[in-house]
């Protein structure tokens, strides 16, 4: 095996290829705390890629509620069981990733889930963690009664296990923009990478005997436009872009500015290896324990961030562009009171302003002589 640089775990670990970053590597930041669970971004993607035959129970985008929630079901429980315990220490990881776990003739430490486990896409979908019963569902929620949403799709990892375990070579990072795909003209169906996968984000259909996956809508990417999941998203959580490493941030790259400069954003499991290339920040009320585990040792630091952003004007401008243009947004800047996206060559593409207008009209219109105010 080859020794590779996964800056997210402070340490070279180990892996089946030598490292080879492509030209431009595509990224996401999900704001969890704006999440409403709609699902209008499950709908946008399986109307648009997966609504053929065998596709049926295929979501390459789905929202479940945490910590209960799962599809397929107990995806993450599982892989960290497998995993075993995982210590950090000064931002470095300490215990082994899926990799350098793999049992005696593996390439990943891996799971295949049952047929059932794609059964309930929405199990445990709002169930909170913490008793509710005592106080009443009606009556006001303690603090650690708690539940939020996780939005997810492929990560589009650097160095993805279902193209270290695909045993045909299908499966490949473009160069262009490290977007992960799936030859099917080589594929043979044998679902290494469904087993590999331990975000459970490539499936297997039947029809056709080929592995699919998110392909990260690049046919709107290569047009710089932003996914369908991205620009369909109701709470306006989300926003595409590409991400630099870390020696070589730009902090006029939102994505670089939020990830590298802010560390507002972090991965998802990075204990497991990958590297993954979607990004979250943080819900707010939710244990620190729990989400140290699924976000690593920067998440508490990062909810204090993101707390922060009322007192930062270029975080919160920055954040109010999530959303906002159906374009990528490669640039940014601040000008003022207004947050403007940019093109790569500086063309101004959209203009947001730090606070939205407010009217408040009068209680008592003297005109008409009537109240505007409706009454309880």
């Amino acid at each position: 095996m080859a020794r590779v640089n996964n800056w997210q775990i402070g340490r070279e670990m180990s892996y089946w290829y030598p490292e080879s970053r492509p030209q431009k590597q595509f990224a996401a930041i999900f704001d969890v705390n704006k999440c409403i669970a709609c699902q209008t971004c499950t709908l946008a993607c399986k109307t648009t890629w997966t609504s053929g035959k065998g596709q049926e129970y295929m979501l390459w985008n789905n929202v479940e509620s945490k910590p209960y929630g799962f599809y397929p079901l107990a995806w993450d429980v599982n892989i960290l069981s497998k995993l075993g315990p995982q210590s950090w220490k000064d931002g470095k990881y300490e215990g082994q990733t899926i990799f350098e776990s793999a049992p005696a003739g593996e390439r990943v430490l891996g799971w295949r889930p049952d047929e059932l486990d794609y059964a309930h896409p929405n199990v445990g979908e709002d169930d909170c963690a913490g008793a509710m019963i005592e106080n009443g569902a009606a009556l006001a929620v303690p603090h650690m009664s708690w539940f939020y949403y996780l939005a997810r799709i492929c990560n589009h990892c650097t160095y993805p296990a279902c193209l270290a375990s695909c045993p045909r070579g299908s499966i490949y990072k473009r160069p262009e923009d490290g977007i992960v795909l799936v030859d099917q003209g080589r594929c043979r169906g044998y679902q290494e990478c469904v087993k590999a996968c331990p975000y459970k984000k490539v499936f297997y259909n039947p029809m056709t005997g080929t592995s699919e996956k998110c392909i990260a809508c690049f046919p709107k990417m290569e047009q710089g436009l932003q996914p369908q999941c991205f620009v369909n998203c109701i709470g306006k959580i989300r926003m595409a872009g590409y991400i630099s490493t870390p020696d070589k941030a730009n902090p006029e790259n939102p994505i670089d500015y939020l990830v590298h400069i802010k560390k507002v954003a972090l991965p998802l499991f990075p204990q497991f290896g990958l590297e993954p290339n979607v990004y979250y920040i943080p819900p707010v009320h939710a244990p620190a324990n729990y989400l140290m585990q699924m976000f690593g040792p920067g998440a508490w630091d990062a909810i204090r961030t993101y707390e922060s952003a009322k007192d930062d004007a270029d975080l919160a401008g920055l954040m109010g562009l999530f959303g906002c243009s159906e374009q990528v947004l490669p640039r940014w800047k601040r000008v003022n009171d207004s947050v403007i996206g940019l093109d790569e060559k500086g063309k101004e593409l959209v203009r947001v302003p730090l606070r939205e207008p407010m009217h408040v009209r009068a209680a008592f219109d003297p005109k008409y002589g009537v109240q505007r105010t409706n009454c309880p």
